[in-house]
């Protein structure tokens, strides 16, 4: 007779799918990998910037050292950075890795978290991994309503321990002002840890730039998220962060792995921060790439959500099963991007913003993709 390990809310879960790697594409497709372009994890297309490198390089003559387990150099970079006490951050393993542990830090099995549709595929494993109830608040154009995610907490009461809000969201893309971001801080009960996800903020023009690390003085319930693994163009190292009051980073630090950030990557990551050309360049590419995106997207006829982050939502068929034909048509020609049916939008694709010639690439794939989709 056969036994089930584990509680029955881990064995619910569905595991992350990530998005495909190009060594897969290529060993499935028979492709050559150097010709297929991947749009599909919203990476940075200039990839690691050489501050990082240099940084790196020095770094590794300490590899057989354990890392700083508390991030000292690091955190006090970001503090300076953000005008908040080294105390105040909490080092992750990848922004996932803070949401996470903040999850485990603050709800108990039984209790609830309340998140938007279409947000971020982690709040859900988060969720689950708790065993907690998830209270998933339908979205307003895509995006987060505020007004009812604070009406969805009050309704609950005490149940509720955790919110999470992605600002830009992630995969639809969708933005959130400050005014309306902080009266719902001002709504939610102070018993309520608010997670403010941050992954793309670098990516905002500066009309709508905000400093949330303002707000974390005031609300002693916010815990901002931010990674190093979008704009700063260091994926494969997993460096994220959080910045919260103490009474917060210490259940935090209570729970987070004690070298959950190894040396490569804490020394890429103080380079990174302080890169400005680095950053300024992908913002401009960001915002070329945007319009080129959108500009071919109208062109065709096709549906897609403004975003504000460094990808696109857009629709690309009627039916339940568009996006997955669609997306299949783009790996045989060489072209990886993300299919969102596990979002509840089998419609949709995700498109990640790349370098000209790569956009141009996914833009004439994806014309020859539709073309026979429609056949």
């Amino acid at each position: 007779m056969s036994k089930n390990f584990g509680p029955e809310y881990v064995r619910a879960i569905a595991p992350y799918q990530a998005g495909k790697p190009i060594s897969e594409v290529a060993r499935e497709f028979g492709l050559d990998e150097a010709a297929i372009v991947k749009l599909a994890s919203n990476e940075n297309p200039y990839g690691v910037p050489e501050s990082a490198k240099a940084a790196m390089a020095a770094a590794a003559a300490e590899l057989g050292r354990y890392p700083d387990a508390n991030g000292f150099e690091l955190k006090a970079a970001l503090s300076e950075r953000y005008d908040v006490p080294a105390d105040w951050i909490t080092l992750g393993n990848g922004s996932n890795d803070i949401l996470e542990i903040a999850a485990h830090a603050f709800v108990e099995k039984g209790q609830s978290i309340v998140y938007a549709q279409y947000s971020f595929a982690v709040y859900a494993l988060a969720t689950q991994g708790v065993g907690a109830r998830a209270i998933v608040v339908p979205a307003k154009d895509y995006g987060h309503d505020l007004d009812a995610m604070a009406a969805a907490i009050e309704a609950a009461g005490d149940d509720v321990r955790l919110v999470f809000i992605a600002n830009p969201n992630n995969p639809t893309g969708t933005f959130i002002g400050a005014a309306e971001i902080e009266a719902f801080l001002k709504k939610v009960p102070a018993n309520v840890v608010v997670v403010l996800d941050e992954a793309y903020n670098e990516y905002l023009s500066p009309e709508n730039q905000y400093e949330s690390a303002a707000w974390v003085k005031q609300y002693p319930n916010l815990l901002v998220s931010r990674t190093f693994s979008k704009a700063y163009g260091l994926a494969g190292l997993r460096v994220g962060f959080s910045i919260a009051q103490p009474a917060l980073t210490d259940l935090m630090n209570r729970i987070r792995q004690p070298f959950n950030v190894n040396s490569l990557a804490q020394a890429a990551a103080i380079a990174a921060l302080n890169d400005k050309d680095f950053l300024e360049q992908g913002a401009r590419n960001n915002a070329a790439g945007y319009q080129q995106f959108v500009e071919a997207f109208e062109q065709m006829g096709l549906e897609y959500v403004p975003s504000y982050g460094n990808f696109v939502l857009v629709k690309v068929g009627k039916d339940l099963a568009a996006g997955a034909r669609v997306n299949l048509a783009l790996l045989k020609q060489g072209v990886i991007v993300r299919p969102v049916g596990n979002y509840g939008l089998p419609e949709w694709l995700r498109i990640s913003i790349g370098l000209p010639q790569e956009n141009a690439i996914l833009i004439s794939a994806l014309q020859k993709a539709l073309a026979s989709d429609r056949e």
